[in-house]
C-alpha cells in the first residue's frame, strides 16, 4: 500500500463550503471524489504542521478540517525534517516566505513517503521548481516523494 501524505490544502478543500469558484468548486469536487472512492487505497499520514494550519482561522471551519484528520497517523517533525526543510530555504528552492512548505516536502520527503498530495501549486506541485526541488533532495541523499494533485493521482481531467 503506498503512504500518502496529506498537504493541507486537502483537508481544507474536504472540510469548506462549496466555492462559486468555478476552478476552486471543481477542486473541492475532485478532493471529495478521491476521498470518498480512493483514499482507502493508501496509507494516509499528516504532520503537525497540518493539523496547526489546519486549526487556524475561523473556529468553525478549523473544527470541521480537524475533524477530516482524525484517524489520520502523525508523522514527527524531525531534526532531519527541518534541516531538509531549512536547506530547501537557503538554496533558493522554496522561498522563505513558505516555510511550511518546505516543512511539507521536508517531512514527507524523510519519511519516505510514496506521494505528497497538494492543490498548492504555488511553492509544492509547480514544475517550475520541482526540479530544483528534487535535485537538492537527491543531493541530500533522499528521493522526492512524487508531489501531485487528487485530481493527477485518479487520472482525471479538471
Amino acid at each position: 500500500m503506498k503512504c500518502v501524505y496529506l498537504e493541507t490544502t486537502i483537508t481544507s478543500y474536504l472540510a469548506s463550503r462549496p466555492s462559486r469558484d468555478l476552478v476552486i468548486a471543481a477542486r473541492q469536487e475532485i478532493t471529495r471524489e478521491w476521498w470518498e472512492e480512493r483514499r482507502d487505497n493508501y496509507a494516509l499520514y499528516v504532520s503537525q504542521v497540518v493539523v496547526d494550519e489546519a486549526g487556524d482561522g475561523d473556529p468553525e471551519a478549523a473544527k470541521r478540517r480537524l475533524a477530516v484528520l482524525e484517524g489520520v497517523d502523525l508523522l514527527e517533525t524531525t531534526d532531519a525534517a527541518i534541516d531538509l526543510a531549512e536547506a530547501l530555504i537557503d538554496e533558493g528552492a522554496v522561498p522563505e516566505k513558505a516555510a511550511d512548505d518546505a516543512l511539507h516536502i521536508a517531512i514527507a520527503t524523510v519519511h519516505e513517503m510514496d506521494i505528497l498530495l497538494t492543490w498548492n501549486c504555488k511553492h509544492i506541485a509547480n514544475a517550475d521548481t520541482l526540479g530544483s526541488i528534487g535535485k537538492l533532495i537527491r543531493k541530500r541523499g533522499y528521493e522526492l516523494p512524487v508531489i501531485c494533485t487528487p485530481n493527477e493521482l485518479t487520472g482525471g481531467t479538471p
